[in-house]
């Protein structure tokens, strides 16, 4: 199964197998999955060895599990803590399941298809006539189909731009729908795949203006009731009151719990809903059985198969990376189809898996991420969904590279020290020796070209930091964050600062080092009076 290519695109934004620890005991207040075969009992046993292992690896503080096959729950399990003082999350648990949300927005504006009350074909305009960006005609031409299928043209950085919007107001999302009238479109209208929250908080606006309910009456009326979800949320108040697990931000590969992450209520329709392994298993259940849920039919089959269509291509420098449909990755490239999605927030990660042609599906809840661990944990819950297919994991191998990439930014302020530190003492040589100082082509490349390199791309990290999207670069990647803003600003000073001292030296000025030449002339006169 070819799995892993289809998380390329996550970046744009490795398999052996342990034993299970003794920890892994279920919670007492779990509900019974369906009996397993002998057959199914081995298979759970090997993925839970995997799951843990890969936990372990990723220093994941809690991870929840949940598979499904045909109309039964055949497996739920917990691993690791839901919170630093507690023991493992429930299957219950809720945690924040990030960009999965899509599935379910897109599964709703089909509910309202099958109504009659939205066309797919239909202008933006026509539910949200006030909607408009800096361009008249792709402002009329985007349609409800271009939204859903991510072909809008509206860029990736519209949505990272709501996340870190924190406006708790009931009109958020309109809000900042409203404020894309100034936007400039990267590409043209159905031109091009470009992944965008801000496509799916503009279809949960259009949910309510076709329905007359809010979005959060909408889900929870139409999908988490008739589901039977009785442990998924639009609140993050009200998930906390029911167990919230304690989400976890990555510093450096390392997570540490982050209890007061503010919630970017205005994009609750792209990826801030909450929801617990148990009930993502129901809502697994209906996708996979024409959309029947026990006695509820929440979509009809053909409803189901229009989601799964893979019909906008993902290409990255010419090459295929795989299709998106109505808010999932579909991936057909073997023989073994796979519709998939992760879910990221700044402390939450997740990953679902559906395997239609068996059957079967799986998801993964995780308390803890970062912006750069989204292909981390898509690329683990490929590692289990291809065990659920009955294949074995196959790791991209730059992706097990991502954490130590993270750990490696801890280098530069180690590499700016050791340059300030090495550069003061090469002045103190030349003032004691003038006769060593370089000179020609030796000066210039060795000591002032040379040692610029490393301080300007330190110093350019600094520039993504200066646009719009610092705030979600604080949120989703804070390691980074803050080693642009202080390692570069200093990188950036210092290439100025260095480059002046070391000129100065080789000009025999004062300059080079401040005070020195003065303290010296001083002593010399000095030792000349007595």
């Amino acid at each position: 199964m070819n799995v892993k290519k289809c998380i390329v695109p996550a970046l744009l934004v490795g398999a052996a197998l342990a034993l299970i620890p003794r920890v892994f005991a279920k919670p007492a207040s779990e509900k019974p999955a369906a009996s397993s075969t002998a057959y199914e009992e081995i298979d759970a046993y090997v993925i839970d060895a995997y799951v843990e292992q890969q936990r372990q690896r990723l220093h994941i503080p809690g991870v929840c599990l949940a598979i499904v096959e045909g109309n039964k729950i055949v497996h739920l399990r917990s691993f690791g803590q839901a919170r630093p003082e507690g023991g493992a999350p429930f299957p219950q648990t809720p945690f924040f399941i990030g960009s999965l949300t899509k599935s379910i927005t897109a599964l709703s504006v089909m509910q309202l298809v099958e109504a009659g009350d939205i066309d797919l074909e239909a202008p933006v305009q026509r539910y949200l006539p006030w909607f408009r960006v800096a361009d008249p005609e792709a402002s009329a031409q985007m349609t409800v189909r271009h939204l859903l299928n991510q072909t809008s043209g509206l860029p990736t950085a519209s949505g990272e731009v709501q996340l870190a919007d924190f406006d708790d107001s009931p009109d958020a999302t309109e809000r900042q729908a409203r404020a894309l009238a100034t936007l400039e479109l990267n590409h043209p209208v159905g031109s091009t795949f470009k992944y965008s929250n801000a496509k799916y908080n503009l279809l949960g606006l259009i949910i309510e203006a076709a329905s007359g309910e809010s979005y959060v009456d909408y889900i929870q009326k139409h999908i988490f009731t008739p589901l039977e979800m009785h442990h998924s949320y639009t609140s993050q108040a009200i998930a906390k009151q029911s167990g919230l697990a304690m989400g976890h931000q990555y510093w450096f590969a390392t997570p540490f719990a982050a209890p007061n992450i503010p919630v970017p209520h205005g994009s609750l329709p792209s990826g801030q809903l909450l929801s617990s392994s148990e009930d993502m298993a129901h809502y697994m259940i209906a996708l996979l059985n024409g959309g029947r849920y026990g006695n509820a039919q929440i979509l009809s089959p053909a409803g189901i198969e229009e989601l799964y269509k893979g019909v906008a291509e993902d290409m990255q420098m010419g090459i295929s990376l795989g299709k998106y449909g109505m808010g999932w990755f579909v991936d057909e490239s073997d023989q073994t189809k796979l519709v998939w999605h992760s879910g990221t927030t700044p402390d939450f990660g997740a990953f679902m898996a559906l395997l239609p042609e068996q059957n079967k599906g799986v998801v993964l809840l995780f308390n803890a991420n970062h912006h750069w661990f989204t292909p981390v944990l898509s690329d683990f819950g490929g590692g289990v969904a291809a065990l659920l297919a009955g294949e074995q994991p196959d790791p991209m191998p730059f992706v097990g590279v991502i954490p130590w990439i993270l750990r490696g930014q801890l280098l530069i302020p180690v590499i700016l020290i050791v340059d300030v530190v090495a550069t003061l003492r090469l002045l103190g040589r030349w003032r004691r020796n003038p006769e060593r100082r370089p000179s020609g082509g030796r000066k210039w490349g060795l000591h002032i070209l040379l040692p610029l390199i490393p301080n300007l791309l330190i110093a350019l990290t600094l520039l993504p930091m200066l646009g719009k999207t610092r705030g979600y670069l604080m949120l989703y990647m804070p390691d980074y964050a803050w080693t642009a803003l202080t390692c570069g600003s200093f990188a950036g000073i210092w290439t100025f600062l260095r480059t002046g001292l070391v000129l100065g030296a080789l000009r025999g000025s004062a300059l080079s080092l401040p005070f020195v030449g003065q303290r010296s002339r001083e002593q010399k006169m000095s030792f000349e009076d007595k």
